[in-house]
């Protein structure tokens, strides 16, 4: 019983992609091992060979198509997933996958072909082992290469059902039933792996826009402290000049001027420290605001309640919650994989309180540096945080200016 939760947590723990690439890839792999098991019931009802070497051989056979398959198939989804050229088999695989669907499609048709009336059993053989080979080149090939592999594996059935001795009528309507069954089957799993791409390219964009949010507040901080500190150190630099010269010619001025060299080092010193405590600074109505919009992009529906309260919150309060904000969406977009997320600011006799709870999986048992810091941050604040699993989802609770009680 254990087992049930443990795989649970690990299944929401995953991000959407890896759901989503783990999905597609086990769905190929229980199809193309399925192919045993449906050859065998297919070929059963009209099994006329009386040799006993061929049920051995068509399951070796099947077997070693199917692992065949299911090899190439995962080198083609390992290519996918690791975002490089998706060009197709290789040689060596063509020669693994056809070698055994050919021999074993020859063995299937030779136990059902006999001097009695026709059996379906011999188009739906070839059909099967089609089905096969196309379900593994729909993780590398487009569809319309698909559709034309489809229409010679109708060929292909036609063919073992002419050679079974059926009338041209039902060679024609088997052979157009195999090639709209293998179309059909092929599209679906095709579509599978489009879904794939596109979810997988979603979050490589997503990655990029992160990026390209640091660099920007990085271009942004310089060019700030570029246009505090270019003013002053130019100034610094031509009294420092004035001064020496002024003392090498032994004039009088190069004290007062050292003394204003000293003056806009102080107020430098003071300036960058305005800048930097700007940078830092957090503002937690920006901060509600923005981590509404953050969640929301990333397909988080979000509800903010207590925002228009927040003038009521004194500035170091503020500041404390505003890193909690942080704090908790960042783990909520890392470490979750919530549908929904709730933000509450509400203040009573206890203090102000944010809580910060979303609906997806649980964080281990242990803090990590961030929430573990952050405690620290509130208790030299004279604030208290909780953190856990609630309700089939994580919560984080700040309490600033009572006694809140750490989870």
């Amino acid at each position: 019983m254990s087992a049930v939760p443990t795989v649970s947590r690990w299944w929401r723990t995953r991000s959407d992609p890896q759901r989503i690439g783990l999905y597609t890839r086990w769905s190929y792999y229980s199809s193309l091992v399925l192919l045993p098991p449906l050859l065998l019931f297919a070929v059963a009802p009209g099994w006329s060979s009386a040799s006993a070497w061929l049920p051995i051989a068509l399951l070796v056979g099947s077997l070693a198509t199917a692992a065949a398959c299911v090899w190439v198939a995962r080198a083609g989804l390992d290519a996918r997933t690791a975002g490089g050229a998706v060009d197709g088999p290789s040689p060596a695989q063509w020669a693994l996958v056809l070698v055994p669907s050919v021999l074993t499609a020859v063995v299937g048709v030779a136990a059902v072909v006999g001097p009695d009336e026709p059996s379906p059993s011999a188009p739906w053989v070839v059909g099967l082992i089609g089905a096969e080979v196309l379900l593994t080149l729909s993780v590398t090939w487009p569809m319309s290469r698909l559709t034309w592999a489809s229409l010679v594996g109708g060929l292909a059935a036609a063919l073992a059902a002419a050679v079974d001795g059926n009338p041209w009528q039902a060679v024609v309507g088997i052979s157009l039933s195999i090639v709209i069954a293998l179309v059909a089957f092929a599209g679906a799993f095709r579509f599978s792996v489009w879904i794939l791409d596109v979810v997988q390219a979603m979050e490589r964009n997503r990655g990029v826009q992160l990026q390209l949010a640091v660099a920007e507040e990085r271009l942004r901080f310089a060019r700030d402290l570029h246009d505090v500190m270019g003013r002053n150190l130019s100034a610094i630099a031509v009294k420092s000049q004035l001064a020496a010269e002024l003392a090498r010619r032994g004039r009088d001025g190069a004290a007062e001027e050292m003394d204003g060299v000293s003056g806009l080092a102080e107020s430098s010193l003071r300036e960058v420290r305005e800048v930097v405590r700007g940078y830092r600074a957090t503002d937690l109505a920006s901060e509600l605001a923005g981590a509404r919009s953050v969640l929301r992009s990333a397909g988080v529906t979000t509800t903010v309640t207590g925002a228009d309260d927040v003038a009521g919150v004194p500035v170091p309060t503020q500041d404390l919650l505003g890193w909690v904000v942080r704090e908790a969406v960042t783990n909520v977009l890392r470490h979750s994989c919530a549908d929904h997320c709730v933000i509450a600011l509400t203040q009573d006799g206890e203090g102000t309180t944010l809580t910060v709870r979303d609906d997806g999986a649980g964080a281990p048992a242990t803090w990590g540096n961030g929430l573990t810091g952050l405690a620290e941050r509130l208790a030299a604040g004279g604030g208290r945080l909780g953190a856990g699993p609630e309700g089939g989802g994580f919560v984080v609770r700040a309490v600033v200016g009572g006694a809140g009680v750490r989870a």
